[in-house]
This record gives C-alpha cells, sequence and structure tokens, in this order.
C-alpha cells in the first residue's frame, strides 16, 4: 500500500510540474524565433551547427553567431506564466569554440509586451542570466529587475571561458533563496535580500547622534618629555663621496677645481621626531549608534514576477562562434537535472573527439630533429656549391 501511494504522488508531482519553454534547435526552430531588426547592418547573421567538435552532430546542434564584431538580438515566445509561489528554473548551455575574446553568453527572461522586432538593450527584462567575457573579465551574470530598475548581484560570479559546452542552471525559490550550477554543480547560493540591494538597509546611522567634542580616539601622541640630541643637527644629508678619485684627465684650468662627487650620508638620521608613547586620554575607537531605518520595509515578494512571456538573447561579441542549446524553462528541478545529465554527457564527447584530432596530429606530424633523406642530400649540395651562409644563422 505504502509504495502504492509513494508512485502515485510521484505521478501526481510529475504531473504538475510545467516546462514553459524548451528549445534544441531541430528544424523549425525559425518560427519559433524572431530575429530583431533593431540594429540593422550592424546585426549579426545567425546559423545551425554544432561546432568543430561534438558527440552527435545532430542531436547537438545550437544556435551559433556568424559575423564577427556584430550584435545579436533574438527572442522566442515562452508559455505566458507568473513565477510566484513557485520554483523557476532557468537553465541552457553556451560553448565559445572561437576562444572568445570580448562577448556575451547570456539569456533574458522577458515580461510580456515586447515588440521582438525591435527587441534592444533598452528593452525591459526581469532576469538577466550568463556568462559576459571580456579580456580579463569573466563573470556570470545575474541582474534582476525590482521596480523598475535593473540590480547585479554584490559578489562576482566566475564563468566558464574554454571551447566546450557549459551548462548554466539558475534555481530561483519562493523563500526567497537562489542557486547558481554552472555544469550541474553549485557555484553561488544564496538569499536575494543579502545578495542583492534592493531594499535599503534595516538600520542607519543616528542622525542625532555626533561624536563628542572631546572625545579623543588618538592611540599614540610624542613623547612631551623626550628631547632632541644636541648633535643631532650636525650630521648632513649628504658627504663627500671618500671613494671618489679624480680622473686622470680631468685639466683644471678647462674643468675648473675638482670636487669629489657628493652621496647619501649613512650616518644621517633625517628629521628628528619625538617617539611616540601611548596616549592616556585615549578613550578607544568612537562607534557611532545606529537606529531603526525608517524607510526600511521587508519584501518576502522579490523573487516573484506575475508576467514571464519571452526569452530572448541580447549581446554583442567582437569574435563570433558561440554556440547556445539546451535552453530550458521550468518550475521543477528534476526536469532540469535530467537535461543537465544530457548535456553533460555532450560534452564529453566534445572532449574525446577533440583529444582524438589532437592525438592524430601529433602522429601526423614530423618530427623536427630528424632530417629526410632529400634533406640531407640537399645539404650536401649546399657545401659543395660554397653557398653563404644565411642571415637568419647570425640572428
Amino acid at each position: 500500500m505504502k509504495i502504492l501511494v509513494l508512485t502515485l504522488f510521484c505521478i501526481i508531482t510529475i504531473c504538475a510540474a510545467e516546462i514553459y519553454f524548451s528549445e534544441e534547435f531541430s528544424d523549425g526552430w525559425e518560427t519559433r524565433w524572431v530575429k530583431s531588426e533593431h540594429k540593422g547592418n550592424e546585426a549579426g547573421e545567425w546559423g545551425i551547427s554544432a561546432g568543430k567538435f561534438y558527440n552527435d552532430q545532430e542531436a547537438d546542434k545550437g544556435l551559433q553567431t556568424k559575423q564577427d564584431a556584430r550584435f545579436y538580438q533574438i527572442s522566442a515566445e515562452m508559455k505566458e506564466f507568473s513565477n510566484r509561489g513557485k520554483t523557476l528554473v532557468v537553465q541552457f548551455s553556451v560553448k565559445h569554440e572561437q576562444d572568445i575574446d570580448c562577448g556575451g553568453g547570456y539569456f533574458k527572461i522577458i515580461p510580456s509586451g515586447l515588440d521582438q522586432r525591435n527587441f534592444q538593450g533598452d528593452s525591459q527584462y526581469n532576469i538577466m542570466f550568463g556568462p559576459d567575457i571580456c579580456g580579463t573579465t569573466k563573470r556570470t551574470h545575474l541582474i534582476f529587475n525590482y521596480k523598475g530598475k535593473n540590480y547585479l548581484i554584490k559578489d562576482e560570479i566566475s564563468c566558464e571561458s574554454d571551447e566546450y559546452t557549459h551548462l548554466y542552471t539558475l534555481i530561483l525559490n519562493p523563500d526567497q533563496t537562489f542557486k547558481v550550477l554552472i555544469d550541474n554543480k553549485e557555484e553561488r547560493a544564496g538569499t536575494l535580500p543579502t545578495g542583492w540591494d534592493f531594499l535599503p538597509p534595516k538600520e542607519i546611522l543616528d542622525p542625532t547622534v555626533s561624536k563628542p567634542k572631546d572625545w579623543v580616539d588618538q592611540k599614540e601622541i610624542p613623547d612631551p618629555s623626550a628631547e632632541k640630541p644636541e648633535s643631532w643637527d650636525d650630521i648632513p644629508k649628504q658627504i663627500k663621496d671618500p671613494e671618489a678619485v679624480k680622473p686622470n684627465d680631468w685639466d683644471q684650468e678647462l674643468d675648473g677645481e675638482w670636487e669629489a662627487p657628493l652621496i647619501d650620508n649613512p650616518d644621517y638620521k633625517g628629521e628628528w621626531k619625538a617617539p611616540l608613547i601611548k596616549n592616556p586620554a585615549y578613550k578607544g575607537e568612537w562607534v557611532h549608534p545606529k537606529i531603526a531605518n525608517p524607510d526600511y520595509k521587508e519584501d518576502a515578494e522579490i523573487y516573484a514576477y506575475d508576467n514571464n512571456k519571452y526569452i530572448g538573447i541580447e549581446i554583442w561579441q567582437v569574435k563570433s562562434g558561440t554556440i547556445f542549446d539546451n535552453i530550458l524553462v521550468t518550475d521543477d528541478v528534476e526536469i532540469a537535472k535530467e537535461w543537465a545529465e544530457k548535456t553533460l554527457k555532450q560534452k564529453e564527447g566534445e572532449k574525446r573527439m577533440h583529444d582524438k584530432f589532437e592525438e592524430e596530429n601529433k602522429l601526423n606530424e614530423k618530427p623536427d630533429d630528424v632530417s629526410s633523406d632529400d634533406d640531407l642530400e640537399a645539404e650536401d649540395l649546399d657545401e659543395e656549391e660554397d653557398t653563404p651562409p644565411h642571415v637568419h644563422d647570425e640572428l
């Protein structure tokens, strides 16, 4: 009986789970995605590719950026939903097979009202999530829109930058907690109120209180009983170099009277200062008292977006070639895990193919220190013709 109840519970749970959007860029993807016309000639072309290395060439195909130094703006409509009272999972894979130097790889979850043909950087979004790389800056963006303003996470999250497929997962819970997974491993976790500056501080410095004028917070003072030694100022800062010797070719009539050059005096002690002692009047560091912030108001629904209708990519790339794939938006963490396992197998296959390619290249390479018979014959002919030495041999 217990087994039956458990089975029924699992079935009900699976049925209750919702997939709001999924995309693996199979045939007909163009009907599901709308390219923005906002950037005109500056907009880059998209294509479908599994890349140079893959696990399954057909199954691993994704949406790829095709032109360097271009803007990429594209979006797709989702099943409209609210995540209020529910977990929200946003998951996708990114492969920077071009060895990216500067460019984005993030997605945006967008509310209704988007003009997809005019999708752009100023278009409103609810969440922005994913990797962004430019030079030495390599981070995973996680930005939430709260009351019309975009808030970036306070502590930077790293990202992957090699040429393989990597999976990015955001889990946002109704208890205001979140997790960021990269390749299905937890990279960051926390709460929205502490991870972002959505709300003003709970406490502020008491504006009615200030440090007393007679408060002494200087730990040490010059010793008032100390006296400068009488001979202190008699020691010069520089002296004549005792090891200097007048040059043999010095002409006194032409060069003038020879004088040894000056050097720093090793006995010079600098400006005299009285040694420090503990300040007997020291009261410690003054701490400004705090009071409850009258502007602070707790909000238990920062996480909630009543309207989510589109998912989009809105990025700039200097060097193109990024492949986006395995996109999933759901309220079920277990479903996301199943997708993740499939994507990680894709990554493993890419590595195997890459390693095999590298190994075959090594086998086909001719060692630099082994000369062929033809090379040896050519060297003999050169010696017989008494050719002059090559310039590079002398560099």
